[in-house]
This record gives C-alpha cells, structure tokens and sequence, in this order.
C-alpha cells in the first residue's frame, strides 16, 4: 500500500474507503460491513464517513466493521456546519464517537463552511485535540480563500487535509487549489473519484482500460492516485468491489495515456468556483 503523510506526521493509506451512502439500507448490512472489513485487509484502513451521512447510519455501520478491530483504522468523520460552534462541535464529536464505538477519531473534518466564525471552530477542534478525542482536525470544500482565511486563524496551521471533490470531469482546483495545498503540504482528500459511476463510458477511458485488462473505473482510480499528495475516498459497498479499487494501485498510466486523458478531460485554463456534491 503506497501511503502518504499528513502534517503531524501521521502515515496514511493513498487509496482508502468512503462510506457516503452507506448503512441506510438493512438488507445491504452485511455486504457492507463485509466490504469495509475487506478494505481494511487489503491495507485500505483509512475510512471516511460523516454524521451527516444517512443522520449518523453511517458512522454506526463502520462501528460495527471495527468491532474488534479499531487499531486497524485510521478513522476520518465530519461535523455539519451548523454544530460547528465550539460547544456544538465538541457535542456532535461526542455523538459521532458513539455511534463509532470509539474513544478517538483521528483526522476530524468541517464538512464545508457554514456561518459559524472559523475561530470557533477551530478552537473546538484544539479543545478535542488536548482531550484526545481527535488526533488531527481538517477541512472539506474549502477553497483558496477560504484556507487562506484559515491559515489567519490563531491554531489554524494545524490544518491536516482538505476533502474536496476531485475526479477526471471536475479538475477546477489543479487551477489554484492544488497548488495552494501542495505548498503547503496540505493533503487533498478527493471524494466521488469516480464521479458516482458517470466516468465509465468515456471512450478514452475504455481504450485505455482495455489496454491495462482493467475497468474504466480502476483507470479513473489510477488517475486521481498521479499525484503524491492526493488521497482518494471511493465507497464500495461489497468486497468484490473494494478488490476491484484496490486492484488500481498496481496499474500505472504511461505519459502518453495520461496525455490522452488531458484531452479527453482537459485541465482548467482559468479559476471557476469549487465544485461540491
């Protein structure tokens, strides 16, 4: 497993697992369950979820995948922007911590900005840091100003990464976002690698996945996997895909395919709004 490090030091898988989606449906328990605990065999411990994700179904079905296992997990949840005040974000990280089974989390995220001052925010995120509830704290969907204004933030270099959305079709933050983060040595965690399933019918993909024995989706995998400083989160709800996931790590694009892929999905020229789903 290729890992990547975080600002504390922290080592951490490239490739891991999403969960957005998962535990709402109780027919699917089992085979999600399943799917988590083989990622995390298959050395795909990091795991995202959020309390946002299914109100909290989803943090209590990873609970249950780590049953008896939590040192196997790098754990990453998220607090909605309207707990995020500093009483509301320790209370909503207390809620997470249950329904996860767990004492820690250890890469805490703002799932985007809300109307409640960064300072706050952040100062919840040290009280929870000191306590050791969480091990490190982050952002999701923010953008260059928005980590600029966060950097201004009294304990806002802590920052550990950025979850924003990045695949093949949505490359906006290659204009300035990357950069920015790259410098900084501020991880870009990319969720919806694969476009919930949209990419697979691109031409190019297909060629180039044929060329490999493998699937568009691997492909587009391997894509957002280029670059060193880019964590990917996609979700995988039985163990035969989260093999298929996996499998990516060990596919290598040549220059020549990568240029292809350029012109089939071209990068920004120019800065457009950060993307969200």
């Amino acid at each position: 497993m290729r890992m990547t490090t975080l600002p504390s030091g922290a080592a951490v898988p490239v490739l891991g697992q999403g969960t957005w989606g998962m535990g709402e449906r109780p027919a699917a328990r089992r085979a999600e369950v399943d799917a988590l605990q083989c990622g995390l065999d298959l050395g795909m411990t990091l795991v995202d979820t959020a309390e946002m994700y299914g109100d909290g179904a989803a943090e209590e079905l990873l609970g249950a995948a780590l049953a008896g296992r939590r040192e196997d997990c790098f754990l990453v949840s998220k607090v909605y922007p309207h707990n995020a005040t500093r009483a509301g974000t320790i209370a909503a990280c207390e809620r997470s911590l249950r329904r996860l089974g767990t004492d820690r989390i250890d890469l805490y995220l703002l799932h985007w900005r809300g109307q409640v001052a960064l300072a706050e925010t952040v100062a919840a995120f040290g009280e929870l840091v000191r306590a050791g509830k969480i091990l490190n704290w982050g952002v999701s969907n923010f953008d260059v100003a928005d980590m600029a204004e966060l950097l201004r933030v009294p304990g806002g270099a802590a920052v550990a990464a950025n979850q924003v959305l990045y695949n093949l079709m949505r490359r906006g933050i290659e204009y300035d976002l990357m950069p920015w983060c790259e410098q900084r040595n501020v991880p870009i965690m990319a969720y919806s690698p694969l476009e919930q399933g949209r990419l697979m019918g691109g031409p190019e993909i297909r060629r180039i996945a044929d060329e490999h024995s493998a699937t568009p989706a691997q492909i587009a995998l391997v894509w957002v996997l280029r670059k060193e400083c880019v964590i990917a989160v996609p979700k995988a709800s039985t163990p035969g895909h989260v093999k298929q996931n996996r499998v990516a790590l060990d596919i290598h694009l040549t220059l020549d395919e990568l240029a292809a892929l350029d012109r089939a999905f071209p990068p920004p020229d120019h800065k457009a709004p950060l993307e969200m789903i």
